[in-house]
């Protein structure tokens, strides 16, 4: 048996002087649990051997597209893996053009490649024709049933500039963001002759820098800094991989976008998208400027992906590989260290500005980024972007690979999560990413970094699983996310969570992990049946909080100590049965503390009502105070297993 320290001596003493309706205590003494078993050192994610896009991307420029190879561009090489559907040339060389003499460049082989498969030139070859046959597949039944909404929307994210249509995922914010940017574009609406006449973007795209726009310049500059060193030129020219309409007579292409077919093939490769790739990399950084819509603005730049394959501009393997790499490159423009200053300058902005446009505070503005409803926010309902994003990562391909290699995490790639997770560490965002990547076998998706396996609409979600003690130190004091985050996924692993800190943080997956938590600062809350796992839950020092539509059921034991810790149930109504009860599979051990009653909106019970608020397979010790919102008078009667509380 384990000795009680001084301290658990001390809320004994006072536990058993406190006086209320029933005993379970005051036979025996009450023994104190050890808090859940140290799980060893917190998982780390190395850095893989492969050449990182982040050190080299400066290769990938747009003047050596007709030049680029895998062992040269970072552009090109980190979309190797369609190198299993789709094999082209080595490289192709204009007639009369002499590649430079750089010794790691393959033979160069001329062609004559027109850019239409069929043609007789020797562009390439299929190397997966379950695949690439899916691919075009997909094109084809996307517009031929593509809507009359869906073509408008593909006109106007194919001839708006891409910085400016995406936009509309910050929901409530857009207007304020377009104006602060001072976003113009000339593309409104479609024109009714816009079968016959190219009409081309004569707005500003992403806005106003920071050269005269003094109050969000250095947000535009962010955005418009993440297209360095950007180009699909690279790649399309050594891939050379044709659009689909290309590929068959069965692509219904816009008809208001056949004016804007490319007359000259050869250089009109499809893959990887470029449209993609731009609303990607523009919209990660609107996500790091404005974390606040970080999943709904994501959602747009792949939505306005898929409008490409809707269009019948591009196949899914083309949209994939423009989501690759313009994640990269946006990662490797926010990872430069002589960015440093332009970021955090953009993010102080775009809240400073945001803001005062709204009529915020700091305290209430990131409820109005979510304030939107699905009648004025179509990405304002959470299940359906998350389907929508999952959807995208793959568009249905079946796994060519192997589906269970390890995922790995490129360098830098941490930073996309810095603004989204200010409160973990560089290594613990490491971790985040890898265990809530894409399952490997994907087509176009393994490359050796890890790129194409990121999932961020999930990482921005928390931990997919715990390995070693995971400590989270929040500090409230900060705002944002510092003071108040919420983790959605389903947490599995062997690990320990051991919160710390003035912050909250809300569980609300359907976790399994085994390690237990232990609460020691701040708030920890649980807003579904199984948010804290399968282990013990010890409160040595903050607030649990039961918050979920059903009991929040403890597999393994519950420990509170005496002191500053609080146990608050938010109790629901007849209806709702059990909403926010607590129920302990083990040993519940209450050394002192507070347990505080909170009720959920509409639910006002009246005098004499009795609420059953604690079940354990045991239930030992009593709090030192219990309070319940709008009773002055409760009587508390510990049982067995039951904790009941009769409102006077």
């Amino acid at each position: 048996m384990q000795l009680p320290t001084r301290p658990h001596l001390l809320a004994l003493s006072i536990a058993l002087a406190l006086t209320a309706c029933g005993s379970n205590i005051e036979d025996e003494p009450l023994v104190i649990p050890a808090a859940p078993a140290d799980q060893g050192a917190a998982e780390t994610v190395a850095v893989p051997s492969a050449t990182a896009f982040v050190d080299t991307v400066a290769t990938n420029q747009r003047g050596d597209a007709r030049y680029a190879t895998l062992a040269t561009n970072a552009g090109v090489r980190v979309l190797g893996g369609f190198l299993d559907i789709w094999k082209p040339l080595t490289q192709i060389v204009d007639a009369g053009v002499t590649a430079p003499a750089v010794d790691s460049f393959p033979a160069v082989v001329a062609s004559t490649w027109t850019g239409v498969p069929g043609d007789g030139t020797p562009d390439g070859t299929i190397a997966n024709s379950t695949v690439h046959q899916a691919n075009i597949n997909y094109v084809i039944n996307a517009t031929t049933n593509r809507t009359a909404d869906q073509a408008v929307q593909a006109y106007l994210d194919d001839r708006r500039g891409k910085g400016y249509s995406v936009t509309d995922g910050l929901g409530p914010l857009t207007n304020a963001w377009r104006t602060a940017a001072q976003q113009t574009t000339s593309i409104t609406s479609v024109a009714s002759d816009a079968t016959t006449v190219l009409y081309n973007d004569s707005g500003n795209n992403t806005g106003v820098g920071s050269t005269t726009n003094t109050t969000f310049g250095n947000v535009v500059d962010l955005v418009n800094l993440v297209g360095n060193n950007a180009s699909t030129e690279p790649a399309k020219r050594f891939y050379k991989y044709a659009r689909p309409y290309r590929w068959s007579s069965s692509v219904v292409l816009l008809p208001t976008l056949v004016p804007a077919k490319s007359t000259t093939p050869a250089t009109d490769g499809g893959f990887p998208s470029g449209h993609t790739a731009e609303a990607v990399r523009d919209t990660i950084a609107m996500a790091y400027a404005l974390p606040e819509r970080y999943q709904e603005i994501l959602s747009r730049g792949l939505e306005l992906g898929e409008m490409r394959i809707i269009a019948g501009m591009h196949s899914p393997t083309d949209v994939i590989g423009g989501r690759i790499l313009g994640t990269a490159t946006a990662a490797a423009n926010l990872y430069d260290s002589t960015n440093a200053a332009k970021k955090a300058a953009a993010v102080t902005q775009a809240h400073t500005a945001l803001i005062a446009a709204t009529g915020t505070t700091a305290d209430t503005f990131a409820a109005y980024a979510q304030s939107g409803t699905t009648a004025t926010d179509r990405f304002a309902d959470y299940a359906t972007n998350k389907t929508n994003y999952s959807r995208r990562l793959t568009f249905g391909f079946a796994q060519i690979a192997s589906t269970t290699a390890t995922a790995v995490v490129p360098k830098g790639a941490e930073v996309l999560l810095e603004t989204r997770q200010p409160y973990l560490s560089d290594a613990q965002r490491r971790v985040v990413l890898k265990t809530t990547a894409l399952a490997s076998g994907y087509p176009v998706s393994d490359d050796s970094e890890g790129w194409g396996r990121l999932n961020l609409f999930a990482a921005a979600d928390g931990y997919g699983a715990f390995s070693g003690n995971v400590t989270i130190a929040m500090d409230a004091s900060k705002g944002g996310f510092n003071a108040a985050d919420r983790w959605r996924n389903n947490i599995s692993g062997s690990g320990k969570l051991i919160k710390q800190g003035t912050g909250t943080l809300k569980l609300a997956g359907a976790n399994t992990w085994t390690g237990g938590t232990e609460l020691t600062a701040g708030t920890l809350t649980g807003e579904s049946t199984a948010a804290f796992g399968a282990g013990d839950v010890y409160n040595s020092g903050g607030t649990l909080v039961s918050n979920a539509s059903s009991a929040v059921k403890l597999a393994g034991k519950y420990t509170q100590l005496s002191g500053s810790t609080v146990l608050e149930l938010d109790v629901g109504g007849a209806a709702a049965g059990s909403q926010g009860t607590l129920t302990v599979a083990g040993t519940a051990t209450i050394a002192g503390g507070t347990l505080r009653i909170k009720f959920a909106s509409g639910y006002a019970p009246k005098a004499g009502t009795v609420l059953t608020v604690l079940t354990a397979g045991s239930l030992k010790g009593r709090f030192t105070t219990v309070s319940v919102d709008g009773f002055s008078s409760v009587t508390a009667t510990y049982g067995a297993t039951t904790l009941t509380l009769t409102l006077g």
